[in-house]
């Protein structure tokens, strides 16, 4: 009796381990390389365009990949096929709520300006829960909760 408990507990463990080693795969955040990228129907070039970005820097997620292609899915859920060559590692990332620039990476430090949620920032730097990030306008620090993309 005392054997089969320590093998059902074995069991539960090694497929809880198995289980989230899949699902807490790493995601892979790239961004737009140009003002014009077009996102197609399937992985080649005779596929079709499905819909064209006109934003450079706009953080996307990879899903899928074939060869040089990448599947992408953006924050609103479109996805499709961009060749690698219009990509570049992540430098960007999207606030989903408002949120509010600061000179130095505190919250007592001096407000510059407030980020609308939905914002293109490129990313200079982070350290710790704060990324120092220039907007169109602005450069300084925003917390990095509440952001669509990645801070590596």
């Amino acid at each position: 009796m005392f054997m089969q408990i320590n093998i059902k507990k074995i069991l539960i463990i090694f497929l809880s381990l198995f289980f989230f080693s899949i699902t807490g795969a790493e995601e892979i955040f790239l961004s737009l390389k140009k003002n014009k990228v077009n996102v197609r129907y399937g992985p080649s070039l005779e596929s079709p365009i499905k819909y064209i970005y006109k934003k450079i820097n706009l953080p996307i997620k990879q899903i899928d990949k074939k060869e040089n292609w990448r599947r992408i899915i953006d924050l609103k859920n479109n996805s499709g096929w961009i060749h690698k060559s219009q990509l570049k590692p992540i430098n960007s990332v999207i606030p989903l709520k408002d949120k509010i620039l600061f000179k130095k990476p505190s919250l007592f430090s001096k407000p510059i300006a407030q980020i609308k949620k939905g914002r293109i920032l490129v990313i200079k730097k982070c350290e710790n829960n704060w990324c120092k990030v220039r907007s169109a306008k602005f450069n300084g620090w925003v917390q990095t909760d509440n952001i669509w993309g990645s801070i590596k």
